[in-house]
């Protein structure tokens, strides 16, 4: 499997972006696909990740229940809708990944778990 991230831009304060990542191949609906965003700098750290089904968790500090992850099997593709952003979401964000269900022990926060990922998406959100 292949990721392409993209969707990434320039907006203000306050406004909203959704980012898409397709992937490659059908297998694609096996496998967890996870957000991570690498402000300069910065670590690379875990947004929001989407299970095979549908189910999704979030880092609730950095999301604040403002993103959305979601995906569409039928296209390959997983979401991330970031609505009235914050200039502290500028990063580059990256989708990822794993062929693992998100239930049980918690191991999606980790970037190190991820098998796969997309090549990163520049955000930047002006004040």
């Amino acid at each position: 499997v292949q990721l392409q991230a993209s969707g990434g831009g320039l907006v203000q304060a306050g406004e909203s972006l959704r980012l898409s990542c397709v992937a490659s191949r059908h297998i694609f609906r096996s496998y967890a696909v996870g957000w991570f965003r690498q402000a300069a700098g910065k670590d690379r750290d875990f947004v929001a990740v989407v299970g095979v089904n549908g189910e999704t968790r979030y880092d609730a500090d950095s999301v604040k229940g403002r993103f959305t992850v979601s995906r569409d099997n039928a296209k390959n593709t997983a979401y991330l809708q970031m609505d009235n952003m914050e200039p502290e979401d500028t990063a580059i964000y990256y989708c990822a990944a794993a062929p693992r269900p998100i239930t049980g022990p918690v191991w999606y926060q980790r970037a190190a778990e991820y098998r796969v990922w997309g090549q990163g998406t520049q955000v930047t959100v002006s004040s």
